[in-house]
C-alpha cells in the first residue's frame, strides 16, 4: 500500500515531460500561451510534490526506526523468542527499503527538475532562497 501511495504521489514526476509538452510553447507559439505564468504554477506544485513525498517518506522511516528500537530492546530481555526476532529482521528489512525510497526520491527529484529547467529557464526564475 506505501508503495502505491507513492506511484500515486510520482505521478506529477512521471508526467512532466507531457506536462512541458502541452503546456510551454515552443518559440513558433510563443505568444499565444503565457509560458511564465504556465512554468510558475508548475514550479509551484513540483515543491509541493517533493516536499509531501519527503514527508510522508520521512515519517515513515521515523515510525519504522522507533518499531525497531522497541524490538530491539525486547529482542535484548529475551534472546530466545524466534516470533520476536523475525518480527525485527521484518521490520528491519521495511526500515531499509524505505531508505532506499528516498535514493529513488533524490533521482525522481532530479530529473524532474532537469526536465523542468531545461523547458522553463526562459521564462521562470525560481525565488533566490529556494
Amino acid at each position: 500500500a506505501w508503495q502505491e501511495l507513492l506511484k500515486v504521489m510520482r505521478t506529477i514526476d512521471d508526467r512532466i515531460v507531457h506536462e512541458l509538452n502541452t503546456t510551454v510553447p515552443t518559440a513558433s507559439f510563443a505568444g499565444k500561451i503565457d509560458a511564465s505564468q504556465t512554468c510558475k504554477q508548475l514550479y509551484e506544485s513540483l515543491r509541493e510534490a517533493h516536499a509531501s513525498r519527503d514527508r510522508v517518506i520521512k515519517n515513515c522511516i521515523a515510525q519504522t526506526s522507533s518499531v525497531v528500537k522497541h524490538l530491539r530492546e525486547e529482542r535484548e530481555k529475551n534472546l530466545d523468542d524466534l516470533t520476536l526476532l523475525k518480527q525485527l529482521r521484518k521490520e528491519q528489512t521495511k526500515l531499509k527499503w524505505m531508505q532506499s525510497e528516498l535514493n529513488v526520491e533524490e533521482v525522481v527529484n532530479d530529473r524532474s527538475w532537469k526536465v523542468f529547467n531545461e523547458r522553463c529557464r526562459i521564462h521562470f526564475k525560481p525565488p533566490k532562497n529556494e
